[in-house]
């Protein structure tokens, strides 16, 4: 019984690991505005990657509305509309911002000092003022994690050099790592539903 335990946790890792649509899975999140073109357009972001989005504990609220950028808090992410309507070069920037889920709510201290020391940053995630976006850490990982699930020349995150935020590490050596950092996953699913009433956040630069 223990060795088929051990045998059903080491195939999971192995298939963390690697890129492809084995493990693609939507998620637990609900939408709040957005029109159903958009909200189509967030659901194939999302089943293009090959990371199961299912581990990250939900339902996470999506926003949509013309709010000109996007970001992250945890259990909350808010798209703008107008880059949802760029089709799949807007894949990647949802899956980013979902990222930022998987960092939130289920990376504790230890693994980020590890993923610091992994992928470099002068900062782990805004807490020094003035540095730049990617010289965060939670944006390398964020942006990494878009990437090597979803290694196709239409990413937008596609890394030129190591210089980029998504070429902090390579592709495969990330999904290793990650796979060591969250554990196994639970059974895929895939959840989604409207928010009751809608809310538009106002935007802060």
């Amino acid at each position: 019984m223990l060795l088929r335990l051990v045998l059903r946790f080491m195939l999971v890792l192995a298939a963390l690991a690697l890129p492809g649509q084995a493990l693609a899975s939507g998620g637990n999140y609900v939408f709040d505005g957005g029109s159903a073109k958009e909200r189509t357009a967030v659901r194939s972001a999302l089943d293009a990657s090959s990371f199961n989005w299912s581990i990250v504990p939900g339902p996470v609220t999506i926003h949509i509305a013309r709010i000109g950028t996007s970001y992250a808090t945890p259990g909350s992410i808010w798209l703008d509309g107008q880059l949802l309507a760029s089709g799949r070069f807007a894949w990647a920037i949802v899956q980013h911002e979902y990222a930022h889920q998987v960092d939130f709510l289920l990376l504790g201290s230890d693994a980020r000092r590890q993923l610091q020391s992994s992928l470099g940053g002068r900062a782990y995630c805004g807490e020094v003022a003035g540095v730049a976006h990617g010289d965060n850490t939670c944006e390398r990982f964020a942006s990494l994690l878009a990437w090597a699930y979803w290694p196709s020349r239409d990413n937008s995150l596609r890394p030129a050099s190591a210089a980029d935020e998504a070429g902090a590490m390579p592709a495969a050596a990330f999904r290793a790592l990650l796979a060591t950092l969250v554990g196994p996953p639970v059974a895929a699913s895939s959840t989604v539903a409207s928010a009751p009433a809608p809310h538009v956040r106002a935007v802060v630069s």
